[in-house]
């Protein structure tokens, strides 16, 4: 993680939009104005969803003194009642910050202490949150969408408390609107709260006493914790059970605890529904006959609260039955089953990078033409941090001593790593976009893989299916060596950003792979007799040079004015448009051997040649390129289509053999350092 002092730390957080908070509350304060914030106006537009035609449901924008003259930024301590979800199906949001406030340590990560709606007040607020491996600092003014009187979204339970509203409103304008947080994965908030690592858990893999200790466990060590039941279909989400629970809803799992009723002992989980309201009504629900032979004591011990406020214990077996999945969230990925693991033993890798359509958008393995274009990243595994033992056959002939010696011989030291995907900025529209994404990870066998590779071997790990939300993980054992990542989208050519990061028990590292532009050697294609009798032919009319060479190539291979000039001019004639008989040779080989690979590599026989198709065509040639420069190639020869025509293949061609002309000739020694990726295309 980062230290303290670089910038993007908990303690140095980037500033948002560039606004500083504490420079602009002094501002205020010695203006004595209230803080009005021009990034994330009072407009519709910061709403982000269609306005209500009604007038008597026009929305207004007030600050908390404006809406309730006993408003409080905090009233006495947090706790989970104090969000309560409004107009805005964002769950998975609140029931996150639901966890979070059982953390005071987490919690003022995100809500920094000393914030008030009367001390220092100047209508300004700031929180932070955790945005791809740093920590983001978001100022907003306090003014907020009411209807009729009442806030529009997240309000607290008593009506008169407003940091929960403010943090909604933070993380609204992070990623562009309220409109933008609709729907959504609980473990996308929990690690934007925490900046820890999330993770899934199917109910059913566990019995209910083992999964009520892993729970447990899992609480006490300050991870955060959700759960919800899947819905079958969309018109099952947001149904009310028979047992007052809620489909395809997050809820919040904010406490455990044991009771004793006579002589039997009861395994509970408390639940939070981060509407406020609707609870569960079966056994050890807030009403359920099960508490009357529970003592006094022992209910003031669990602080047991008999109200409608969203808030309920349940119990294991229940839960067990009812609900589906898990979602867990540490700041380290602490395994479920090792309760003592010490919290420092994780190191973490960290890398951002993109998928460009054309260029490294690949998309998944099944594209076979095109899936090693995706960014790939090496990962070395130093050390191993665990010992495996394989399962052998035992068919009851050896003696112990020789099954012991079996079992020493058939350990296999391994380390343990977290890794995560994560597609960036997804949200910055009026709703989330995700794309389906995926990882695989492969034993290297070399440098950067190419296409033969993927089509011959199968990834050693994977994060399983492509799905279309923000994060993929998976964890795995594996044999310390060298691996390569690579990530990718399920179509090819979807343009979008992502993050990787890598935990592990020992070291390792992480970085991206790339080849640099670089001239292979292709035997040079002989003159055909067919083009011999051609050139012999006109220069038997023209009876010396050629004057007018271009008139010939348009008329053979349909080649654009500019696209000549740019081949003569590429033969070395001085400036002038004539070839001699060789030269004319020369460029009619070269243009009959451009032709036959446009071709051979014009799979789908378009006429035009994909930047992937491009790729191969150009190392056919004796060139290649890694991303950045087809990234370019196709911007400036393709006007940045996805597809270039033969014609603009040739005036590639002709560009790059004349940049590697160029570079050859540098006598700069610092410009041959830097490489023949800074040549000018």
């Amino acid at each position: 993680m980062k230290e303290d002092s670089t910038p993007g730390s908990i303690a140095n957080p980037i500033k948002f939009m560039d606004q500083d908070f504490q420079t602009l509350l002094e501002k205020c304060l010695k203006s004595r104005t209230l803080f009005a914030d021009p990034c994330f106006p009072p407009q519709q537009t910061s709403i982000g969803m269609p306005e209500d035609p009604d007038p008597k449901k026009a929305i207004k924008w007030r600050r908390p003194k404006e809406i309730g003259v006993n408003a409080v930024f905090v009233e006495d301590t947090i706790g989970t009642t104090d969000i309560c979800q409004g107009q805005l199906g964002n769950c998975w949001l609140l029931a996150a910050l639901s966890c979070l406030t059982m953390h005071p340590t987490l919690f003022e990560k995100v809500v920094p202490p000393n914030q008030s709606l009367s001390e220092s007040y100047a209508g300004i607020f700031h929180f932070r949150f955790w945005q791809y491996g740093e920590w983001v600092e978001v100022v907003v003014d306090d003014r907020l969408p009411v209807r009729e009187g009442r806030l529009l979204f997240s309000y607290s339970h008593t009506r008169n408390e407003y940091w929960s509203a403010l943090v909604e409103k933070a993380y609204a304008k992070l990623v562009g609107c309220y409109g933008s947080l609709k729907g959504g994965n609980i473990s996308e908030g929990m690690e934007d709260f925490t900046g820890g690592i999330a993770y899934s858990l199917q109910v059913s893999s566990r019995a209910p006493q083992v999964l009520w200790r892993s729970l447990t466990a899992a609480l006490s060590r300050g991870s955060l914790l959700s759960c919800f039941i899947q819905a079958s279909s969309n018109p099952e989400v947001g149904k009310v059970t028979g047992d007052g629970l809620v489909k395809g809803h997050a809820y919040a799992i904010t406490d455990s605890d044991k009771v004793t009723k006579a002589s039997d002992e009861t395994l509970l989980l408390r639940l939070r529904n981060p509407w406020g309201f609707v609870e569960y009504r079966g056994p050890w629900s807030d009403a359920s006959k099960e508490w009357d032979d529970v003592v006094k004591e022992e209910k003031e011990r669990i602080d047991l609260k008999q109200k409608e406020d969203g808030e309920f214990w349940i119990s294991a077996e229940d839960f067990s039955r009812l609900f589906n999945v898990v979602e867990l969230c540490s700041v380290n990925p602490d395994n479920l089953e090792d309760q003592n693991i010490a919290l420092n033993t994780w190191s973490i890798s960290e890398y951002k990078g993109c998928w460009v359509s054309g260029s490294s958008a690949g998309g998944s393995s099944k594209y076979t033409q095109s899936f090693w274009k995706n960014p790939q990243f090496q990962l070395d595994l130093t050390q191993h941090d665990r010992a495996e033992e394989d399962n052998q056959h035992d068919d009851g002939s050896r003696t112990p001593q020789e099954k012991r010696a079996e079992k020493e011989k058939s350990k296999a030291k391994q380390c343990t790593v977290f890794v995560e995907l994560l597609q960036k900025n997804r949200r910055k529209k009026t709703q989330a976009d995700f794309l389906h994404i995926a990882f695989h990870i492969y034993k290297l066998k070399g440098v950067c893989l190419r296409g033969d590779f993927f089509r011959t071997n199968f990834p050693v790990g994977s994060s399983g299916k492509y799905e279309a939300q923000r994060g993929s993980w998976r964890e795995m054992q594996l044999d310390p060596g060298n691996y390569i990542l690579v990530p990718s989208t399920f179509q090819p050519n979807q343009p979008g950003e992502f993050f990787v990061r890598i935990f592990s028990k020992t070291g390792n590292t992480l970085g991206g792979l790339e080849y640099r532009a670089s001239r292979l050697q292709v035997m040079a294609t002989p003159l055909s007799l067919e083009d011999q009798e051609r050139v012999k032919k006109t220069f038997d009319e023209e009876a010396g040079a050629v004057r007018n060479p271009h008139h010939s190539l348009e008329k053979d291979y349909h080649l654009p004015l500019d696209t000549c000039r740019q081949l003569i001019f590429g033969e070395a004639t001085k400036g002038r448009c004539r070839l001699s008989r060789e030269k004319t040779g020369t460029l009619l080989s070269t243009l009959r051997h451009l032709q036959t690979i446009f071709l051979q590599f014009d799979e789908d026989s378009s006429g035009t040649m994909s930047p992937f198709e491009l790729s191969a065509a150009l190392q056919a040639v004796g060139m290649q390129c890694d991303g950045k420069v087809l990234e370019l190639l196709c911007e400036r020869f393709a006007s940045g289509e996805l597809h270039m025509p033969f014609h603009s293949f040739v005036s590639c061609v002709t560009r790059m053999q004349k940049l590697f002309a160029l570079y050859q000739s540098e006598t700069s020694q610092e410009v041959k350092d830097r490489g023949i990726n800074s040549v000018s295309i």
